[in-house]
């Protein structure tokens, strides 16, 4: 897919788990939908160059990766004839090609059957989560080790275990039911922020955004909310995604550079957004058991309700990120944790909690972006420059690559002209 521009790219990303939704629902195999769908997109990729995106680009990957799919059943079918003649067998029946739905060419959405198909209990939370990143969320192999923080080959194995899992059980394609939901939710909602996050601020490539990734994160968590209306932290987490993203906007500059938050132009905010989130947080918060997504809304509506960043409360940003800290173990949370302190108490009360990192955040770029901030606020300018240098060395995002590099850049130059004024006075003195 990387010889198309990147709208049509966001395109197949957006259409593919559709795609497996479809071809699961007839078949119902998953694992060979996945494969059959891989190759229409690789079909897609030699074709549509040259030959344009079809009218009807989901109807037209429904029927090639179909296509593939009834190969794939015909040749199964063949072998299990000739295996079964060979073993004197009486033959056993195998679903052929679609039945009644074969004309459909997408009209029916699948992906939220989809996205609680790949958070089935048969599979472990971690297992679930990554194979939805990948076939929902559409995400790279190497994009999910990096929300992970492990290495690529071992997510590439973790993934290719699921997927055989999932088609060894002979879990049905459906929607759960009342007395299933307990037992996905949790992988459906934490899927679903992975998603959104990596649409958010990307962790690889070129663009900061892909706003097709949260966009979709958004569509599917307001198709969970409408099934669970009552539930606190699906309330939580939708007021989360708009409450960020209502910020994305402001978040880019005129050739797509990173605009830090207390640099972003406010008037480009999303005010319904904002105004959306806050009233589903609020409603929610008082509902029972708080949860990590309802505490990171209410830490998103303290930023977006703050006319400017000078008048951001971090008193009672940091005091949330203690709650949240003690209801979710995220090495990320102590990052954004040290940021509040730092704010609250200085900036060598933050650099404090990042004297022992959690292990999974060695060797992290924002590790060092977050150490390089705060050391420059306390004024640690050779410290900060090694640590901005070291984060951009460490980053797949060029966006963010470029950001580290001019903040290490202004401090050298700063660091310069005080070196040269320094110099200068000794020059005087003799």
């Amino acid at each position: 897919m990387t010889t198309f521009e990147p709208a049509v790219e966001d395109l197949l990303r957006t259409l593919a788990p559709q795609v497996v939704g479809v071809l699961t629902r007839r078949w119902g195999d998953f694992a060979a939908a996945e494969d059959a769908v891989q190759e229409a997109l690789l079909d897609a990729a030699a074709q549509w160059p040259t030959e344009g995106v079809p009218r009807n680009p989901r109807g037209w990957l429904v029927r090639v990766a179909g296509r593939r799919m009834t190969e794939q059943v015909r040749g199964e079918q063949a072998r299990r004839r000739r295996e079964e003649l060979v073993a004197g067998q009486i033959p056993v029946h195998l679903r052929s090609a679609p039945g009644a739905d074969a004309g459909d060419e997408g009209a029916h959405d699948d992906t939220l059957t989809l996205l609680f198909l790949c958070c089935h209990p048969v599979l472990s939370p971690a297992s679930a989560i990554a194979l939805t990143l990948r076939s929902v969320g559409g995400l790279t192999t190497g994009e999910i080790a990096r929300a992970f923080l492990v290495p690529e080959a071992t997510m590439g194995q973790r993934i290719s275990r699921a997927k055989q899992r999932i088609k060894k059980s002979g879990v049905p394609f459906r929607m759960p039911d009342d007395a299933e939901w307990p037992a996905r939710l949790d992988a459906v909602l934490h899927v679903l922020y992975l998603i959104f996050n990596e649409g958010y601020a990307s962790t690889t490539g070129p663009r900061l955004r892909r706003v097709e990734l949260s966009h979709e994160a958004i569509r599917l968590t307001r198709a969970v909310h409408a099934l669970l209306p009552d539930n606190a932290e699906v309330d939580g987490l939708l007021a989360l995604m708009l409450l960020t993203e209502a910020r994305g906007p402001a978040r880019t500059g005129p050739d797509g550079e990173l605009v830090p938050l207390a640099e972003q132009d406010r008037s480009r905010w999303d005010t319904a957004a904002i105004a959306e989130g806050v009233a589903l947080v609020t409603a929610a918060l008082p509902r029972g058991r708080v949860g990590p997504y309802q505490v990171q809304a209410a830490i998103a509506a303290v930023h977006d309700e703050a006319p400017t960043a000078a008048d951001t409360d971090w008193p009672q940003i940091l005091a949330l990120y203690g709650v949240l800290a003690r209801i979710s173990d995220s090495p990320l949370i102590t990052l954004n944790q040290a940021v509040a302190t730092a704010m609250v108490n200085g900036p060598a009360a933050g650099l404090a909690l990042l004297a022992d990192p959690p292990p999974t955040l060695a060797g992290h770029h924002r590790l060092y972006a977050v150490r390089a901030h705060l050391r420059e606020l306390a004024g640690e300018r050779e410290a900060a420059i090694t640590d901005y240098r070291t984060a951009a060395r460490r980053t797949a995002s060029l966006p963010e690559r470029h950001h580290l590099s001019l903040c290490a850049a202004r401090l050298a130059a700063r660091e310069g002209r005080r070196a040269t004024g320094r110099s200068s006075v000794r020059r005087d003195n003799y």
